[in-house]
């Protein structure tokens, strides 16, 4: 799976991207990660790439000539048709495992960073769709960037050793993930429950399906409207 970053701070992603499993998977060529500067389509000696508002108003808005010139540049290169343009903005569709789900199905994801004030408004009309993490605001569209590469990437084929691993997840099946112990079997007074240690794979099952939904019931019942 191929994923491209639109961004102007191609710096930000490098350590990120040279640690665990997105390292691994990069070593393996299951996915393939290209940053790009969105300077590069800007045509002035100084690489302008925003401006004042129309209008008036506080700060600058990223210019749509220059977005569009870098997805139409970046778009003629890509040959598979399941590829989608995502922008990264607090006014989009709020990111949740079943999104990721289905972004996992294309082969190219282009993710656009914004910085600013934001996006002239006409720039919505050159993506496909629009994701936010969450209901507050960040300096820039590069966390958002790397939070929806990294859900995505985990579920290509290879990523995660185990693919039962992105399978009992929370959110896997719309609920919170069950309670999880290892050793000791008695921390200081707090002990593992007796059916985990009971080796009956049965009981082990509906425990945690009970603990599950008891757990979203309790942290997440949005989560079971």
């Amino acid at each position: 799976m191929r994923f491209i970053i639109l961004t102007l701070f191609p710096e930000a992603f490098k350590s990120y991207f040279d640690i665990s499993l997105i390292k691994r998977a990069l070593s393996k060529k299951l996915i393939k990660i290209e940053v790009r500067n969105l300077r590069d389509w800007a045509k002035d000696a100084h690489k302008t790439l925003d401006d004042r508002p129309y209008g008036g108003g506080v700060g600058m808005v990223m210019r749509a000539d220059v977005m569009d010139r870098a997805l139409t540049a970046l778009k003629s290169k890509i040959k598979s048709q399941k590829s989608k343009v995502i922008l990264l903005t607090p006014q989009g569709q709020v990111f949740n495992q079943k999104l990721v789900n289905k972004l996992a199905d294309y082969k190219t994801l282009i993710l656009i960073c914004g910085r600013y004030e934001g996006f002239d408004e006409r720039i919505r009309k050159l993506v496909d769709m629009e994701i936010s993490i969450g209901d507050y605001v960040l300096t820039g569209g590069e966390i958002p960037a790397m939070a929806v590469l990294d859900t995505v990437a985990r579920l290509v084929p290879g990523v995660v050793g185990k693919f039962e691993s992105t399978v009992n997840e929370s959110f896997s099946d719309g609920l919170l993930e069950y309670p999880q112990y290892t050793r000791p079997e008695n921390y200081k007074g707090m002990k593992v429950p007796k059916v985990l240690l009971s080796g009956n794979h049965k009981k082990v099952e509906v425990w945690r399906k009970q603990q599950a939904l008891k757990r979203t019931r309790k942290r997440r019942p949005d989560l079971l409207r």
